[in-house]
């Protein structure tokens, strides 16, 4: 279920999760915990309340991540509307449609934020002493747009101070090669994500990006970055297509 977790503080917890140990059957086998319009609903489903048990949280919160900037603000009210089932939106009859975020902020207890991940880069925050908590998911688009940078102003909306950021699983740039334009956009908004794939092809180091904007933003960060594609307990896109589940970087408190 985790492939890596941290316990930055007391009732605090940060999860990346794998492929192992679920409900679900292959191609998406078995921790999947999205691609709902392929994989059954019920399986995933039965996979987040395993995660829910074992985070032991009332509720986790998603999104329909579109590669935006923007931030969904989890409040009493938002937590008084999600329901049981509400992870999967409504791929489980009767629920309502996910809120369209690339990134959740929430100074609640006994919630979770997750957002899904196959090849993207999810990004988890918290400022332990004032409580206030986030998880974003930084794609190539999301990032060159800003999301970190907001996902940060208004975690400080909220009372945060200082903030650690934990960057999970997500592709290396050695395999992610990409358009040459594409690559050189990217560099001129971010250097740091100058790089070159095994093939000697241009390519765009993600991780290398978000730690880059976080550590300008003053946040400390911790990389917990195994390459996707590399990786067979995870999912990969750019390694299977389509007919791959989907990860989450969760943070609870």
């Amino acid at each position: 279920m985790f492939f890596a977790t941290a316990t930055p503080a007391p009732g605090l917890k940060v999860a990346f999760t794998d492929r192992l140990d679920g409900s679900s059957n292959p191609p998406f086998d078995s921790f999947n915990l999205g691609k709902t319009d392929l994989d059954d609903p019920d399986d995933v489903l039965a996979n987040f309340d395993e995660l829910r048990q074992a985070l032991g949280v009332r509720h986790i919160v998603t999104v329909n991540q579109q590669h935006t900037a923007d931030v969904l603000i989890v409040n009493r009210r938002f937590l008084n509307s999600w329901g049981i089932g509400a992870e999967v939106g409504d791929a489980i009859e009767g629920q309502s449609r996910l809120p369209i975020a690339d990134a959740l902020v929430t100074n609640e207890r006994n919630v979770a934020l997750a957002v899904r991940v196959a090849d993207c880069v999810p990004v988890l925050l918290a400022d332990p002493e004032h409580r206030v908590i986030a998880a974003a998911h930084a794609g190539r688009v999301g990032l060159l747009a800003g999301v970190l940078e907001v996902t940060v102003a208004q975690m400080r909306n909220l009372g945060a101070r200082e903030i650690s950021a934990w960057v999970g699983p997500h592709i290396c740039p050695a395999c992610y090669e990409v358009p040459e334009q594409m690559a050189r956009k990217a560099w001129e908004l971010i250097p740091e994500t100058e790089a070159t794939s095994a093939k000697g092809t241009t390519a765009i180091d993600l991780g290398a990006g978000a730690q880059a904007v976080l550590e300008s933003l003053g946040c400390g960060v911790e990389m917990l970055d195994a390459c996707t594609c590399e990786t067979p307990s995870l999912y990969s896109y750019r390694r299977d297509g389509d007919l791959t589940g989907r990860s989450v970087g969760v943070i609870s408190q």
